[in-house]
């Protein structure tokens, strides 16, 4: 099962905690984060690697970037 979480806009800790919302269900397989700044990107990295997930896929669209997580 895939989710997407935008979270563009949002100033940390906020996209942090939006994906541990999201991954506490255990159900995800594949998640999505949309981020706006580098240290969104960068912390939602290491939120993922410490719960076990790992960054298959960083986007970066302009000053986005598109993060594929996927659990290992």
């Amino acid at each position: 099962m895939s989710i997407t979480i935008d979270a563009r806009g949002f100033s940390c800790p906020q996209p942090v905690l939006m994906f541990m919302e999201a991954i506490k269900s255990g159900n995800e397989s594949q998640i999505i984060v949309l981020v706006d700044t580098d240290a969104s990107k960068e912390n939602v990295s290491r939120a993922a690697e410490s719960k076990q997930y790992k960054v298959s896929d960083i986007l970066q669209q302009g000053d986005e970037y598109r993060m594929t997580i996927v659990k290992n």
